[in-house]
């Protein structure tokens, strides 16, 4: 793996890291800091699931998709063209997101979370940033794919 992709994953993983920390050591379980009336909210919440708490209380079944998931991105990555700087720089986002909640299981039995919006009236699922990583690096790999399918391949070269 390029030095610059692995200081981005180390980056997006401090900044993760850093900032449930940062919740967890100032917040109680389930209280919420209206920020932006209406619209944002830190609400600090326990994970046992994935998104929107889907398959609460199954860890060994995160422990392994994690790791099936993280060594098949590596692959993934090594085998992509090193000029596909889009593709590449997804799978590092996916990979740190994957790593920073991994850690947050491993070390607590839970994710934390807790950036809370409410859009259009819909109280969206609470997050953090390493699933902000993740969405990132998806949309990144999707968006370098129509790129490629569609001719813009020469914007997504270095």
């Amino acid at each position: 793996m390029k030095a610059k992709h692995i200081v981005l994953m180390a980056a997006v993983l401090l900044l993760d890291q850093l900032s449930k920390w940062g919740v967890q050591a100032s917040m109680q379980i389930d209280e919420s800091i209206h920020v932006i009336p209406g619209f944002f909210r830190i609400t600090y919440l326990h994970n046992t699931g994935a998104a929107w708490s889907m398959l609460e209380g199954k860890m060994v079944f995160f422990y392994l998709i994690s790791i099936a998931f993280l060594i098949g991105m590596l692959i993934f990555y090594r085998s992509t063209d090193s000029s596909d700087r889009l593709t590449r720089i997804g799978v590092v986002l996916m990979m740190a997101g994957t790593l920073g909640n991994f850690i947050d299981r491993l070390a607590f039995q839970y994710v934390r979370d807790f950036l809370d919006f409410i859009i259009l009236g819909y109280d969206f699922p609470v997050f953090n940033v390493a699933d902000i990583s993740l969405c990132v690096g998806v949309g990144l790999i999707v968006l370098s794919m129509v790129l490629e399918t569609y001719g813009g391949r020469k914007l997504c070269a270095k």
